[in-house]
């Protein structure tokens, strides 16, 4: 559930690498990750990499980057925290309905759902504070 620093990499990503940055960053987590999750890695790197394409798709749909090399803040929060929200439910249905490897859950839905949402806001944010500050003018 705490995935604030994978949503900070991957709205860097998203922003220095446009159109597919948060992609190849999810992709190598993903395999990374798969690696100690063995029985489950194409679960992992599939939702891994969903979680990356959300990233993008919503950093292109919002206009994330302006033609200047600035972010929008708002609109890279907004990205950020709607692919995390997302994946994480998407992730959470996969694993009761599809895999039916835990009961339905209330409280497990919404406690994914309010600390995504937490969680994507924060890694957003930090993403943006990040760039504006730092590495727009080291990468410009």
């Amino acid at each position: 559930m705490l995935v604030v620093i994978q949503a900070l990499f991957l709205g860097l990503g998203a922003i220095t690498l446009s159109p597919f940055g948060a992609t190849v960053v999810s992709a190598i987590a993903g395999l990374l990750t798969s690696a100690w999750r063995a029985p489950f890695a194409p679960f992992t790197l599939g939702f891994a990499v969903l979680y990356g394409l959300l990233v993008d798709a919503f950093s292109l749909l919002f206009k994330v980057k302006a033609g200047n090399g600035a972010v929008r803040m708002k609109r890279l929060v907004a990205g950020v925290t709607l692919a995390t929200a997302v994946t994480g439910m998407a992730s959470y249905y996969t694993t009761v309905y599809v895999l039916s490897l835990l009961p339905r859950n209330i409280a497990l839905e919404t406690s994914i759902l309010v600390i995504g949402v937490i969680n994507g806001l924060a890694g957003g944010y930090l993403a943006g504070i990040l760039w504006s500050k730092t590495l727009r003018h080291l990468l410009s």
